[in-house]
């Protein structure tokens, strides 16, 4: 009889608390095979994301992505499209951090003039339409290849500002 008591006892008390860091590093969702548009009906922009996963964290109130891609479509700027192995989505969308082979192309695939950009590293800043990197960069267009540390890339005037160790080689 006093086992028997023991174990309901144990069996009925309430769990015992779990600390907050603990729960902070289990997503409080996940998604696969996800796929979603953003529209600003007054200006005509139209924003598409994809992604293989997604986890949400609530109380950091950030989300992560695996194999992932954006893509900006603004009829006063070329097409810009962004894909890379992992983003975190942080600031309700506010900032984007993307890491592991990152790609952004401008322009269509149509566009012999689109401008391709690769880094391990990149800082989306989407209201701003404005792209940021302090690590290596390769930019090709045309016949030209361009490599750098650190880059600032806004799409709204099509300027791209290389930071620092600045090489660039024409193949033709």
């Amino acid at each position: 009889m006093a086992l028997l008591t023991f174990w309901l006892d144990h069996m009925t008390r309430p769990p015992e608390s779990v600390s907050d860091e603990s729960l902070s590093l289990n997503p409080d969702y996940i998604v696969e095979e996800l796929s979603g548009v953003r529209m600003d009906y007054e200006q005509h922009i139209q924003r598409k994301f994809a992604a293989q996963k997604l986890f949400h964290f609530l109380d950091a109130e950030v989300t992560q992505l695996e194999q992932v891609s954006f893509a900006n479509a603004d009829p006063k700027n070329p097409l810009m499209r962004v894909y890379a192995e992992r983003a975190e989505i942080i600031n309700k969308g506010e900032d984007v951090y993307l890491t592991g082979n990152v790609k952004a192309v401008r322009g269509t695939d149509e566009d012999n003039g689109n401008i391709t950009m690769v880094t391990d590293f990149l800082h989306l800043i989407p209201k701003e339409n404005l792209v940021k990197t302090d690590q290596p960069v390769t930019i090709a267009r045309f016949d030209t290849t361009i490599k750098a540390i650190g880059l600032e890339f806004d799409n709204r005037i099509g300027m791209i500002q290389l930071l620092s160790s600045v090489r660039a080689v024409n193949t033709k």
